[in-house]
């Protein structure tokens, strides 16, 4: 059984998202708990800004984990009531899980459409569940079958042209409504990640004048910095300085708590003589106290779901484009279906049709004996009847089995079939 149960920009506000997101430092733990709770399963956690989702599998149905045992584990682990995130908090199966990963990586669930950053991000996750010893078979499965299915759309249709970053969407829409240039501009960058990383390429081709990047790691801040011109590193320490002197701030790191509360942005804020400042907070959880916004008429904050609107109307230009990429991702998830239900029933259908045909070359070998005044030809002759009326009395049974696992593992089937044949599990 394949499932995911899981919160996005779509169905949860950030204030829900940011409580049940994992930082990197928090995966292991994650994973040694999801074993010790549901030892047999596989799975797979994908945490970022716009989403929180756990992927499970396993191969006997009635032992997967249920919605509400999942739910019920993020709650304890983050320590948030089930009541405040239940009701955002989906579920898919089956194919449908299969369909939704499928999406998710093709960038079509994502808040800015064909976004490459989501790739990535799943290759990530899927690369930590693997160090952490939590993948098998149908995760490996569905996270390699998903990153091919991503770059079939990306290759097919024209999603990944145009305005496609969440930086390029909210520089672009957000910060030129509030500075008619960028040239002359101080652009501070708080975190060294592909977040942090996608925006400086994005402010750097708008012409950006000087670029400080702030870090917890001085070695990241100043490997970031260096593929950059205008750039240089700065020490965490010296945060309060650059965030009363820059015009534009893009925040990444998505610390607990936020960065920046109220009383240390108005500290700096009182020294900055009152300028424009345009803050944008990509961080989940926020890196900014939302109260920030209303310190003063020149403070200009935007996180992750004020993107929501401008997104939305990006979406709606490019419908052609969805419907073309929605069709490849049907097409690949029934194929994707059909293989692991193939994997489920092969071995019987192969075990079936090794036990009937010994059965006729047995029979066939007493029946030469006892007809051995045909000559070869008459005896050839008999042989291909037997292996055709095997054939005719096994057609019945395995195509019951391929109708039925259209819809799914026909785990009633394949057990009648194994009773009535006494056909044992190797």
């Amino acid at each position: 059984m394949l499932q995911v149960v899981y919160c996005n920009h779509q169905t949860a506000a950030l204030s829900v998202r940011e409580k049940l997101a994992f930082s990197s430092e928090k995966l292991q733990q994650a994973y040694a708990q999801l074993r010790h709770r549901f030892p047999g399963a596989e799975a797979v956690v994908l945490s970022t800004c716009n989403r929180v989702e756990i992927y499970t599998a396993q191969e006997a149905t009635e032992a997967a984990p249920t919605h509400r045992e999942l739910v019920e584990f993020f709650a304890d682990f983050h320590q948030v009531p089930v009541a405040e995130f239940l009701e955002e908090f989906l579920e898919r199966t089956g194919p449908d899980a299969v369909r939704h990963l499928f999406q998710v990586t093709s960038s079509l669930d994502s808040m800015v459409l064909g976004e490459p950053q989501i790739v990535s991000q799943v290759k990530t996750a899927y690369q930590t569940a693997q160090e952490n010893d939590a993948c098998g078979p149908l995760t490996h499965a569905l996270f390699q079958g998903a990153i091919r299915v991503s770059s079939r759309v990306r290759t097919e249709t024209h999603l990944a042209e145009g305005r496609v970053s969440i930086a390029s969407v909210a520089v672009g829409e957000f910060g030129k409504s509030i500075f008619d240039r960028f040239d002359d501009k101080r652009v501070l960058i708080i975190g060294a990640g592909e977040m942090a990383e996608e925006t400086l390429r994005y402010l750097q081709s708008e012409g950006v004048g000087e670029i400080v990047v702030v870090n917890r790691s001085a070695e990241r801040a100043q490997a970031l910095a260096a593929q950059f011109e205008r750039a240089r590193p700065e020490p965490l320490t010296e945060l309060d300085r650059w965030l009363g002197a820059a015009d534009v701030i893009v925040s990444t790191t998505g610390a607990t708590p936020p960065l920046v509360d109220l009383d240390r942005f108005r500290a700096v804020r009182k020294k900055s003589g009152g300028r424009p400042v345009f803050i944008l907070d990509l961080g989940a959880p926020r890196d900014f106290a939302p109260e920030i916004a209303d310190i003063d008429d020149n403070v200009f904050l935007y996180d992750i779901d004020a993107l929501n609107s401008t997104c939305d109307r990006n979406r709606k230009t490019r419908q052609k484009e969805i419907d073309q990429a929605l069709k490849i991702i049907d097409d690949e998830t029934d194929r994707f279906m059909q293989e692991i239900y193939h994997r489920a029933t092969g071995p019987i259908v192969k075990r079936l049709r090794e036990q009937w045909h010994e059965i006729s070359r047995d029979e066939m070998t007493k029946l030469r004996t006892k007809l051995g005044h045909l000559n070869a030809s008459d005896l050839e002759s008999v042989e291909r009847s037997v292996e055709r009326i095997v054939n005719k009395l096994l057609h019945p049974p395995l195509e019951a089995l391929r109708q039925e696992a259209k819809a799914g593992t026909p785990h009633g089937l394949v057990d009648a079939l194994k009773r009535l044949f006494h056909i044992r599990d190797s």
